[in-house]
């Protein structure tokens, strides 16, 4: 990816922490770390890798997308009204009473395949349509993003065996590996490491990189793109709360909302790394 790319990309993606602390903070309720860990992650898909767009929602070979960690949907939210899907103006009725935006992806959004968020059920739901579009002669691919805590859950495990034994290159999978969950680090809930020899075991071509470089996420998805005779998982070793210096790597921050003076400051921070760029 070209320097002037990357730049616009990054510039992006501040701009998408920016609607997510402003989102939050204005309803009064959100999953903030856990969007801000997988905010880069989004950015490079809808902005450069996938083939999704407003006026493609009907297109059978538009690209799949599943936010499997649907309790980080405000990012979601964000980059779907950036994208054209719906106006910004209605993201002012997130979490309120009657809004059909709601606190898990729900398909009563324009650009949402599916709801999702009862954990552990997206990757099912993405090898299936892996499967359909291969069943189908279709070109399209499926992208899923599941939390590192979601893991633990047995479906998913199911899901990776039916991906690797069905060969599934077409299918790509995020792991937002950010290490806390809502009851403390997922070493001391569930231990998973190592993660990269667990998908490898189930037949997966396994991608660990730095979850918060897009660079490195472009790179692996593109690696992914061309992987053939498996599916792909991307262990995205990002940071929670990625981008707000307060709230980065801390457990109290997977579902917290910002005082009036904290979502100051941390609309300062993120003016600051804007200005850098």
């Amino acid at each position: 990816m070209e320097q002037q790319e990357l730049r616009s990309l990054q510039k992006k993606a501040v701009a998408i922490r920016r609607e997510i602390v402003t989102m939050i903070h204005q309803a009064g309720t959100g999953h903030i770390g856990g969007d801000l860990s997988v905010t880069d992650i989004l950015v490079d898909l809808y902005y450069k890798q996938m083939n999704v767009s407003p006026e493609q929602q009907k297109n059978p070979e538009r690209d799949r997308f599943i936010l499997s960690k649907g309790h980080s949907v405000e990012a979601l939210y964000a980059v779907l009204a950036d994208k054209g899907y719906f106006p910004k103006e209605e993201l002012e009725t997130y979490a309120q009473y009657g809004s059909k935006f709601i606190g898990h992806p729900n398909n009563k959004i324009p650009g949402i395949e599916v709801n999702s968020g009862s954990l552990g059920h997206g990757l099912s739901v993405g090898v299936g349509m892996a499967l359909a579009a291969r069943m189908d002669g279709r070109g399209y691919r499926t992208y899923v993003v599941m939390g590192d805590g979601e893991c633990a859950e047995g479906s998913v495990w199911e899901a990776a065996m039916a991906g690797g034994h069905y060969k599934l290159d077409n299918l790509t999978a995020f792991v937002d590996r950010n290490r806390l969950q809502i009851s403390g680090t997922t070493e001391e809930v569930m231990t998973q490491d190592s993660a990269e020899e667990r998908w490898a075991a189930f037949g997966w071509n396994v991608l660990s990189i730095p979850g918060n470089d897009l660079a490195a996420i472009d790179d692996a998805v593109d690696l992914a793109k061309r992987t053939k005779g498996k599916p792909t998982v991307i262990i995205a070793n990002t940071t929670k709360g990625c981008g707000v210096s307060f709230i980065e790597n801390q457990v109290a921050w997977h579902h917290k909302v910002p005082t009036d003076e904290q979502y100051q400051k941390a609309l300062e921070e993120l003016a600051a790394k804007e200005a850098s760029l």
